[in-house]
C-alpha cells in the first residue's frame, strides 16, 4: 500500500503512521501542523518508507501534487473543537467539509480509489436508540462539528457512487491513548496540576460516555479495510461499555493520589452539543472479529501515564 495520511502528525494519525510503517507500507503524511506535532513523527522520520509534506487541505493544488503516487487515503485531519463550534461556525465547514471535498477531488485527479475517513459518533446527535447502531435514524444535529462530519460522509458516499471509489467511514467515540492532546483526561489532568485541591467539571458529572483506546481503534480500522469490501462501509468504533464523567474523575484522581473538591457547572450538558449519553452499538465491527483489548479504565490510565511522562504537550497546547 502507498498510504496518504491527512492529519498524520496528530494524535490518531501519528499512531496510524507508525502502524502502517510496521506493516511495511509506504506512507506520506500531509499535515499543516496547526495541532499536529513533528515530535510525534520522530520515529517514523527515520524510516525509509516515510515522507512528510507540510501542507493545508484548503490548498487544493499543493494537496493534489502531494497525493501523486498514492493508492489509499486515510483522511484523519479535522477541526475537532466540538465545544467551541458556535464561536467560529465557519471553521467546521472549512476544515472538515470543504477540506474533505478537496481530498476527494485530489483523489479523483490522481486516480486514487480508496479512502478511510474518521467520522464521529456525534453525528447521531441525541440518539433515540441506545446503544446506537449504524442504521439508526439520524435526529436533529446538535453540534456544528457533527453536522460537518455528516456532510463529509455524504460527500464520500456520493463520490463512491459517482466515481467508482470505495470508502470506509468510521464513527468514533472519543479516542484515548499515547499522544492524546485534546479531551477530558487532558483537561482534568492539566487542571489538577494547576490546583490539586479542586476540580471544576462542566455539566453535572452524570453525562455518560464511551471511550476507545487508540491501538484498539487502529486494529478496528485495519480489520475493516481488509475485510469489508462494499462500495461504502460504515462502522461504529467504540467499547461495549460506558462510564459517567464522575467515574472517569475517580480513575484519574485515584491514580494521582488526589482527593480534590469537585465543583460542577450544573445541567446535563457541559456545553452546546455535549450529548448527555453516547454509547454506540459496535456489533457490526465485532462480526469482523475486532474487539477492544483495553477497558475504558485502562485506556484512561494509559493516557494519564503518557501525559505524566510527556508534560511538554501541556505547554505546547498553552502556546497555541
Amino acid at each position: 500500500m502507498k498510504a496518504f495520511v491527512t492529519g498524520g502528525a496528530g494524535f490518531i494519525g501519528s499512531n496510524l503512521v507508525d502502524r502502517l510503517l510496521s506493516l511495511n507500507h509506504d506512507v506520506v503524511v500531509y499535515d499543516n501542523l496547526s495541532t499536529g506535532r513533528l515530535e510525534f513523527l520522530e520515529e517514523a522520520s527515520t524510516h525509509g518508507q516515510f515522507r512528510f509534506i507540510q501542507g493545508d487541505l484548503l490548498d487544493p493544488d499543493t494537496l493534489r501534487k502531494a497525493m501523486e503516487g498514492s493508492n489509499f487515503v486515510f483522511h484523519l485531519s479535522a477541526n475537532a473543537d466540538v465545544r467551541f463550534g458556535t464561536d467560529h461556525p465557519e471553521k467546521d465547514l472549512q476544515q472538515n467539509t470543504i477540506a474533505t471535498f478537496n481530498v476527494l477531488e485530489a483523489m479523483r485527479a490522481n486516480s486514487v480509489q480508496k479512502i478511510a475517513f474518521s467520522s464521529t459518533g456525534s453525528i447521531y446527535g441525541e440518539a433515540p436508540v441506545i446503544p446506537t447502531p449504524e442504521d439508526c435514524a439520524l435526529p436533529v444535529q446538535t453540534s456544528l462539528y457533527g453536522a460537518s462530519k455528516l456532510a463529509c460522509e455524504g460527500l464520500i458516499s456520493a463520490y463512491c457512487e459517482g466515481f467508482g471509489m470505495q470508502g470506509w467511514i468510521f464513527r468514533f467515540v472519543s479516542i484515548l491513548g499515547e499522544r492524546y492532546t485534546h479531551g477530558h483526561v487532558f483537561d482534568f489532568y492539566k487542571k489538577l496540576r494547576d490546583n490539586p485541591n479542586e476540580l471544576f467539571i462542566l455539566g453535572d458529572g452524570h453525562q455518560k460516555k464511551s471511550y476507545l483506546y487508540v491501538q484498539d481503534c487502529l486494529d478496528a480500522i485495519l480489520t475493516a479495510t481488509e475485510k469489508a469490501q462494499e462500495a461504502v462501509n460504515i462502522f461504529n468504533l467504540g467499547t461495549d461499555e460506558y462510564i459517567q464523567v464522575t467515574q472517569s474523575v475517580g480513575f484519574i484522581t485515584r491514580h494521582l493520589g488526589l482527593q480534590p473538591e469537585l465543583k460542577f457547572a450544573g445541567g446535563e450538558r457541559g456545553w452546546i452539543g455535549d450529548n448527555p449519553f453516547i454509547f454506540l452499538d459496535c456489533s457490526k465491527i465485532r462480526r469482523l472479529g475486532s474487539s477492544p483489548r483495553f477497558t475504558i479504565e485502562k485506556g484512561i490510565i494509559k493516557t494519564l501515564k503518557w501525559l505524566q511522562e510527556n508534560a511538554w504537550v501541556l505547554e505546547k497546547r498553552e502556546s497555541l
